[in-house]
């Protein structure tokens, strides 16, 4: 993998001195070149290194990228070449652990994040940069690995992170839920591209073996050191312009995580928020096409590490791109959506569905079989989202072929007028498990007259240890969305305790009662676009 990795950075310098050997040697370029850069502890980084040409002698700022989970680091050329013409020094790298690297995948462990500093002490002795204005930039485990950098190394005044986390244990294991497939797609690309440190080799071994509760408790440990929200205070005393951008339907790193950091920032900050899956808003981008994330995060770092007037710092810190397309500006995360609550009702009739309404239900039990599928889920990660964000294909509900043995289901009333849903909606109940452990999975819907339409959002939520036949309430917060509901439709809420893209716990032959006791009743509070 080195080698091929090295190959591919050789091949691209190859072509890069061709065609700029023919340019004209005044107009602004760049050149290219591979290194080995020594990071943490003297292990060598393969390095794709892009230096201004036909811009004088500089020094410029610098654009430092370590490169995504499994990916390497030809992974940004695109882009960079663009910020390269632009006047900024930019260094692509390979993670360490990864292809061309050494050392061990350590899961943005200490010398990972150690090594963007020593990128950045390599380019002030080799390159015309200034690290006195340097960004940090990067796509999912390159963007979680620039963000700990910054609360590291004061010199990173301008943070891009696209896709990444800034919870990793809330990120993975939601509510105490593991996120089965996209844990599982992680491992294995680890190994096919990587070679695990001991941190990760630990891990996977346990999960393989059918040691979840084992993998759980160890990723737990390690994941404070590996999350910027444990560290937004020194982030926040070094004030970084921190520039976040994610997809509403992220399968690996959801959104609400990426919201909540965003919140307890208080340094320049922008937050843009579209459809798709993991790293599909600017995935285009990264390799060069015309992406509007990466335009604006461009203008960003021209404004933070250059001076430029471009605006960039008086647009709307938060910006959400609904399903049809639509960018909605907001000042800040509590403006995007004014909560309006629903409360649940028991389900009856024929259909056996409750209902969301504004008045007050109490008083009511209702009960569902655990552990057996029913039609609703989250659909398949990395997959289902791609296909929203990409095709505009969402994943799909018929909501009256939901088995209400198996689901609870509420539905609203009709908008006329249509509605915009925006922001995190969130789910109040209580339920009486008779099993220790069950998983509950709650999905927001929005459907036609005829019951058939999208999923709008979900969130997992599992019971560990829980006394069986005790009710407690619980809290669901699902994940960020901006969707416009046509006229016509309504909202449905369906929960039930299996879904496949997830480690459920739910067991057959246990039960799940939905009640709405007196003094404390069962709601769902909806954002609402105003």
């Amino acid at each position: 993998m080195r080698r091929l990795a090295a190959a591919l950075a050789v091949a691209l310098t190859l072509v890069t001195v061709a065609s700029r050997a023919e340019a004209d040697q005044t107009a602004p370029g760049f050149s290219t070149s591979y290194q080995r850069i020594p990071g943490a502890g003297g292990t060598e980084l393969g390095a794709v290194v892009l230096t201004p040409t036909g811009q004088g002698d500089g020094p410029f700022p610098l654009v430092v990228m370590p490169s995504s989970w499994g990916v390497p680091n030809v992974e940004y050329v695109g882009q960079g070449t663009k910020l390269a013409t632009a006047g900024f020094q930019v260094i692509s790298y390979s993670s360490r652990g990864f292809w061309d690297s050494g050392g061990g995948i350590d899961i943005a462990g200490p010398p990972t994040v150690a090594d963007v500093s020593k990128v950045i002490d390599w380019a002030a002795a080799h390159t015309p940069a200034d690290t006195s204005r340097v960004a940090a930039v990067g796509i999912s485990y390159g963007a979680g690995t620039s963000l700990l950098a910054s609360a590291q190394d004061p010199r990173i005044k301008a943070v891009g992170a696209m896709s990444g986390w800034a919870d990793l244990i809330g990120s993975l294991n939601p509510n105490r839920t593991v996120a089965l497939q996209s844990v599982a797609g992680l491992l294995a690309l680890g190994n096919i591209t990587g070679r695990p440190g001991p941190e990760m080799s630990s891990l996977q071994t346990k999960f393989v073996t059918g040691d979840f509760d084992g993998a759980i408790a160890e990723a737990e440990q390690l994941s404070p050191q590996r999350s910027a929200a444990t560290m937004v205070d020194q982030i926040n005393a070094k004030k970084p312009a921190v520039f976040l951008a994610n997809a509403f339907e992220d399968s690996i790193f959801p959104p609400s995580q990426y919201t909540d950091f965003f919140t307890r920032l208080t340094g320049p900050k922008r937050l843009l928020l579209a459809h798709g899956d993991h790293a599909t808003p600017e995935v285009t981008g990264a390799i060069g096409l015309p992406n509007e994330t990466w335009d604006e995060l461009a203008a960003w770092l021209r404004h933070y590490l250059t001076g430029a007037d471009n605006g960039a710092d008086a647009e709307a810190p938060v910006q959400l791109k609904s399903q049809r397309g639509v960018w909605r500006d907001y000042p800040d995360w509590a403006a995007v959506g004014q909560p309006r609550t629903s409360y649940l009702t028991k389900p009856t009739g024929l259909t056996r569905t409750g209902s969301l309404q504004p008045q007050s239900s109490t008083g009511w039990t209702s009960g569902i079989a655990a552990g057996v599928p029913t039609i609703a889920d989250s659909g398949v990660a990395l997959v289902s989202g791609a296909l929203q964000g990409l095709l505009s294909i969402p994943t799909g509900v018929v909501t009256p072929l939901v088995d209400r043995s198996f689901a609870g289901v509420w539905s609203g009333p009709v908008y006329t007028s249509g509605a915009v849903v925006n922001g995190t909606p969130t789910l109040h109940v209580t339920v009486k498990p008779s099993g220790s452990n069950t998983s509950l999975f709650a999905y927001l819907c929005d459907v036609d007259a005829l019951g058939v339409g999208s999923l709008i959002s979900h969130k997992p939520l599992t019971l560990r240890d829980a006394t069986p036949g005790k009710a407690v309430p619980i809290d669901v917060r699902l994940e960020a969305t901006s969707w416009e509901v046509p006229a016509g439709h309504h909202l449905v809420l369906v929960v039930d305790t299996v879904d496949p893209r997830y480690l459920g716990r739910s067991v057959i032959g246990t039960s799940v009662t939905f009640s709405s006791p007196t003094g404390d009743p069962s709601w769902i509070s909806i954002p609402v676009a105003t």
